[in-house]
């Protein structure tokens, strides 16, 4: 079994983040899924949630992810989503206040995407 496996974190506009990892956790609609070195391989469907990616080196990457989908086949994992934003780039005031208008707005999918994008950046 390998030591890490490869990563690429992918939006429709750019990419997110790749590298190497010794563990990624993500949303799919069938639940939380965490994948590890010699995962047997899969495909799904993300949900929007927060994804966790523990690094070679130790470090902890956190991206809120808006739908799009899984893959895992030797060793490479790829995560190729609708929206994607790294905790880092999360600027959390305005996350707040987007909830705030979504929630007067009845605005249910914005009140999920600014949920996700809090708790992408609570987890970091």
């Amino acid at each position: 079994m390998a030591a890490e496996l490869h990563v690429e974190l992918v939006a429709a506009d750019r990419s997110v983040w790749s590298g190497e990892a010794t563990l990624v956790i993500a949303r799919t609609t069938s639940g939380d899924i965490g994948v590890m070195p010699g995962h047997q391989p899969l495909l799904g469907v993300l949900e929007s949630g927060p994804v966790t990616i523990r690094t070679s080196e130790g470090a902890t990457v956190v991206a809120a992810v808006h739908g799009g989908f899984i893959s895992f086949a030797d060793d490479k994992l790829s995560l190729l989503a609708e929206v994607c934003e790294l905790a880092d780039e999360i600027d959390a005031q305005r996350a707040e206040r987007a909830l705030e208008r979504a929630k007067t707005d009845s605005d249910a999918a914005a009140e999920r995407r600014a949920e996700v994008r809090l708790r992408a950046v609570a987890v970091r």
